[in-house]
């Protein structure tokens, strides 16, 4: 059932930046929708429409009638001389001892222990902490959260992520969280040059549906011009409109030519460019840092190798921005040595962007850094970098403090790679960066020689990212664990059993896999035994090639079928689940054909033949 209906939404801050034109969104009860799009296009704008925060400049937003909606902003206010229990229940209309209780458990969950502390004591993310507890225990149909799990460490985001899972009313969040994205979400819906698009599905299947969009918009445009190239051609021969036919004819020229194609999607890109490492890095010899009695870091020693990607996780507060900061110097440590090879180059992206000064241009602020930089492709200017990081003719030339905080953070990271750094050190890059950047940014550090260490509560950002995890556990003891985020998750569990109230996993999939290697090379038998297909085998192997040709065109099929359905949501995911089952399907033929030619390979070279 539709419980939010919002058409023809139009909202503009100046005639060049337009968010919304003729826009329109809807939400059906119980759904769950992920709100994306590049940072600036009207992401956050969207949610305080539906909510209620802002009007649009035309169009409305209808609801059912005794719908409630509770909103988390992206920077939520909160009254200072509060405590942050009594901001957590503020405005609640129920007020006991259950609420409280309930309270009180969410935000020991979300890391605090002193409940009666002062919220102007707090963060700018330990504000947002406590707006979220205080949002979740309204009793409402719809929650609208924008950015819930920025300022979350991974043990939170995954509390907020089961809550979230099992919440029976509607959801619709900004977030750039993809793991989020594709757990919780049943729908993607992007925010992109003053359109909104519907996608159903997680966000794996976003990407594939847009990919489709894209393509038949694509073909739509290369048959309208073909098509209009013929008509001009017949308007070039003399065409006449004398009658009500060639009127219409010529009309229908002129809309065709009058008509915008589809817009072409910018990419946030820049070539790897770092200066030259010499042999000696960084070397952290016996580090130890604390803060009265809390020891923070416990000698920590570990030399960091150029190519190397270092992921730190750890609880919120336990001294992961403290480390970044005693490598960078920022910091003294209490004993211990830090060595910095003379060569090495550090481009540091801090969590606070604060210092921007906002009366200074966009592009100004860049050029700070350096009007030109080196790159596989050459030298290329600041104004050009600009714009492959999406920053027009117009916006450069924009203050600072009229960019929205995503489009600060872009910039930021646009100035910091500017610098040419040898060594990148990331605290929470993650956030406030939309998924076009982030997608990019991974491509770049893909291609990027030098060290990156990287703070972060983003598992798709980790995974993607690290080759080696080091984690907080215990009084300031740092943890190492090879390979991404969920193999450091695995290691884990299987290291500490007692942290999830089991015991140690048992390795059968493991045992199994290696009996049946086992198995193979016994009946490979090094010649001791001769080799042959049973039956099954010989049936399987004289069929293989034609299933896999028939699988290969059912893909074809399909391809084509979602083509053709892509305005019905409905058939749409029918299909991308049906495509899904027959690439696994098609997937398991190709390895039992890399087998069974093996094998017959073997039995040939035996045989002689």
């Amino acid at each position: 059932m539709n419980i939010l209906t919002a058409e023809h939404l139009r909202k503009a801050y100046t005639e060049e930046r337009i968010l919304l034109k003729n826009a329109a969104f809807s939400l059906q009860e119980g759904e769950k929708v992920g709100v994306i799009g590049i940072n600036g296009m009207g992401k956050s704008t969207l949610l305080k429409i539906i909510a209620g925060a802002e009007e649009p400049d035309q169009g409305g937003v209808i609801m059912g009638n005794h719908v409630k909606t509770a909103y988390l902003e992206q920077t939520p206010a909160l009254e200072e001389t509060d405590s942050i229990l009594k901001s957590a229940l503020k405005g609640l209309d129920r007020q006991d001892g259950v609420l409280e209780g309930e309270a009180r458990s969410m935000l020991r969950r979300l890391g605090f222990e002193d409940m009666d502390q002062p919220v102007k004591h707090l963060s700018g993310g330990q504000k947002k902490r406590v707006a979220l507890v205080n949002i979740l225990l309204q009793p409402v149909e719809i929650l609208i959260l924008d950015e819930p799990t920025n300022h979350l460490d991974s043990e939170m985001s995954g509390w907020l992520e089961e809550y979230l899972v099992k919440f029976k009313g509607t959801l619709v969040m900004v977030t750039h969280d993809r793991y989020f994205l594709d757990r919780i979400v049943d729908r993607i819906v992007e925010v992109e040059y003053g359109n909104i698009y519907s996608y159903p599905g997680s966000y794996a299947d976003y990407v594939a549906l847009k990919m489709q969009r894209q393509n038949m918009e694509q073909a739509s445009e290369r048959k309208r011009k073909s098509i209009l190239k013929k008509e001009l051609a017949w308007l070039a021969r003399g065409a006449r409109a004398r009658s009500t036919k060639q009127k219409a004819h010529i009309q229908r020229i002129e809309d065709m030519l009058a008509a915008e194609g589809p817009l072409e999607e910018k990419a946030v890109e820049l070539s790897s460019a770092s200066a030259r490492m010499g042999k000696k890095t960084i070397e952290v010899k016996n580090l130890s840092k604390s803060y009265g009695d809390r020891k923070l870091i416990q000698d920590f020693t570990y030399i960091f190798l150029k190519g190397e990607r270092i992921g730190i996780v750890g609880p919120n507060g336990c001294g992961k921005t403290t480390l970044l900061k005693l490598i960078l110097g920022q910091i003294a440590a209490d004993s211990g040595s830090i060595e910095m090879g003379e060569t090495v180059r550090i481009g540091y992206f801090s969590q606070d962007n604060s210092h921007m000064e906002e009366s200074m241009t966009a592009i100004a602020y860049v050029r700070e850094v350096a009007e030109y930089i080196d790159t596989g492709e050459g030298k290329i200017s600041a104004s050009m970098l600009m714009e492959r990081f999406l920053f027009d003719g117009t916006m450069q030339w924009t203050p600072i403090g009229k960019l929205s905080g995503g489009e600060r953070r872009r910039l930021y990271l646009l100035r910091v790679l500017m610098g040419a750094p040898n060594v990148l050190i990331l605290d929470e890059p993650t956030n406030d960066l939309d998924i076009r950047t982030l997608t990019i940014l991974e491509d770049y550090l893909d291609a990027f020689d030098g060290i990156v260490i990287a703070v972060s509560h983003d598992r798709y950002f980790l995974e993607r990212l690290a080759t080696r995890i080091f984690a907080f556990e215990g009084e300031g003891r740092l943890q190492q664990y090879e390979g991404g985020y969920l193999d450091y998750l695995r290691a884990r569990e299987e290291r500490h059993p007692e942290l999830f109230g089991r015991e140690k996993k048992s390795k059968k999939s493991e045992e199994q896999k290696k009996k049946e290697q086992e198995a193979r090379r016994a009946r490979a038998g090094a010649g001791t035994k001769k080799l042959k297909f049973s039956y099954k085998e010989q049936r399987e192997y004289d069929a293989i090639d034609d299933e896999i040709a028939s699988l290969e065109e059912k893909l074809e099929s399909l391809d084509q079928k979602m083509m053709e359905n892509a305005t019905n949501s409905m058939k749409l995911s029918e299909l991308m689940e049906e495509k899904t089952q027959t690439e696994a399907e098609l997937e398991e033929k190709m390895e039992r054909w890399v087998y069974l030619n093996d094998l017959a390979e073997k039995i040939n070279a035996q045989d002689g033949r």
